[in-house]
């Protein structure tokens, strides 16, 4: 399994003969308002660039997985480039109808889609009213034959679903938000960075942790991300990766642990 970090939570993710183009917001520097509403320090997003050379990489896609509608997950530059190229658009129950009235190709991910098993595991983008307002997230297990399991979390706040999937489910990595987004009313909208360390302590294997100094209304760094994990004892298990790095997992079971990265 390869996985390339491209910006915020905007993925390629290789599994077996797939190549996964995971959430993309595409557009440029600013194109996109700034979604810290209240508090101060709003800016356009997103605050920084996509790496050189993502649109030559981008040619490899063989289909896009969508966790959820939000714009900083499929703005309209991901949705123009999904439509032109006329690929598989995979996404959750709630999210299909909606996307296919955009003019996309769109499947309904579930158990067997992609030759794999799948597994739709509900998250909340945050609690009380403003978890209503943002509307339904999904978090998606993975498991290729040939492959190690992912679990993509989605936008999530630490519940008992999604420690009870981790338990359940034991995916040999797991792809978490890690930005602690808030909007300046109401809370964070993502993992705090005590729950993460929640999170990593409960995983199987590694963790990578994405959505990190890309929009303005996400205040963790990922030097002080790294500062707080090996505090913790729990820097050896997590991925920080920088915008256009590359990383490489294999089955535990199969080859022994490797995991390597390039940017």
């Amino acid at each position: 399994m390869k996985i390339r970090h491209l910006r915020n939570a905007t993925t390629l993710l290789t599994l077996g003969e797939h190549h996964l183009l995971v959430d993309p917001m595409l557009a440029r520097p600013g194109a996109l308002p700034g979604f810290k509403f209240f508090g101060g320090g709003r800016r356009p997003n997103p605050l920084v660039a996509l790496p050189p050379g993502t649109f030559a990489l981008l040619e490899e896609v063989t289909g896009v997985l969508v966790t959820h509608a939000h714009p900083d997950h499929l703005d309209l530059a991901g949705l123009r480039w999904s439509q032109k190229r006329g690929l598989p658009v995979w996404a959750s129950r709630v999210d299909a109808p909606k996307l296919k009235k955009k003019g996309l190709d769109v499947h309904e991910l579930g158990d067997g889609a992609l030759g794999m098993a799948v597994e739709i595991i509900p998250a909340r983008h945050g609690r009380g009213l403003l978890a209503w307002l943002l509307g339904a997230v999904s978090g998606y297990y993975l498991a290729h034959p040939d492959e190690p399991s992912v679990y993509i979390t989605s936008d999530a706040v630490l519940t008992d679903e999604v420690l009870d999937a981790v338990d359940r489910l034991q995916p040999d990595v797991i792809i978490a938000p890690a930005g602690a987004a808030n909007m300046g009313l109401g809370g964070d909208i993502l993992f705090s960075v005590d729950e993460l360390v929640t999170l990593v302590r409960r995983a199987p294997g590694r963790v990578v942790l994405n959505h990190l100094e890309a929009l303005d209304h996400c205040p963790t760094t990922r030097d002080g991300l790294r500062e707080r994990m090996n505090a913790e004892g729990l820097l050896a298990k997590v991925h920080i990766p920088e915008d256009g790095e590359e990383m490489h997992f294999a089955r535990p079971d199969r080859a022994g642990p490797r995991v390597g990265s390039r940017a």
